[in-house]
């Protein structure tokens, strides 16, 4: 999916969550208000920010903790923004810099599709599992121990089947997202690798050339 405004680039590891204050309708599509009172970033106007992954650009000076993004109709219909609503909780992450600490892998905030939740909560081992079904178009991108990010959160991919993948979750990500509260038949933003997904293109389209 086309970034709004300027490319940018993430790494998928969410800074803060903020909340939907309102959802308007536009002669563009909705613009969106989201409340971030505990954020150190300012942001400016035309400044990229991932909200639950997809890249979207500051349409309004901030003020006491609001920012104000417009989504058009090519990101509503291939992301989860248009089900949002006021107190939806949202993950929050500028774009990255020179100097930025690249603890997650590269999220471009191009979402590729929403998955469904198909199970997610505690193992008997003490851990916690969640399990996605992706789009079915998707499924070449995705690998044991590739990456993925879901609602812009940077993850690993613990087994895959045919139709779904399955992710370990750490305290630290379930203390400091909102996967946790998610339940069966939940959808989500999904970005897969963009290596994975150059690596599929070309062995699909153009391995075997000029033999």
């Amino acid at each position: 999916m086309p970034a709004q405004g300027a490319k940018r680039v993430f790494t998928g590891i969410i800074e803060v969550q903020g909340v939907v204050r309102s959802v308007t309708p536009t002669a563009a599509g909705v613009r969106l208000e989201i409340h971030a009172p505990n954020w150190s970033y300012a942001g400016s106007v035309g400044d990229s920010v991932a909200c639950d992954g997809c890249c979207l650009t500051i349409a309004a000076p901030p003020r006491d903790g609001v920012m104000v993004f417009d989504a058009i109709p090519e990101t509503l219909a291939k992301t989860t923004l248009a089900a949002w609503k006021p107190g939806r909780s949202v993950h929050l992450e500028h774009a990255a810099t020179a100097s930025t600490l690249l603890g997650g892998h590269m999220v471009q905030g191009h979402i590729d599709g929403v998955g469904t939740v198909v199970s997610n909560g505690p193992t008997p081992g003490g851990g916690w599992e969640l399990t996605i079904e992706p789009p079915v178009e998707l499924m070449p991108y995705f690998a044991p121990k590739g990456s993925v990010a879901i609602d812009g959160v940077s993850l690993t991919l613990a087994a895959v089947t045919a139709k779904t993948f399955t992710i370990a979750l750490i305290p630290t990500t379930l203390a400091k997202t909102h996967l946790s509260p998610l339940k069966p038949a939940d959808t989500v933003n999904l970005e897969a690798d963009v290596i994975a997904k150059t690596v599929v293109n070309y062995v699909r389209y153009f391995a075997g050339l000029g033999k």
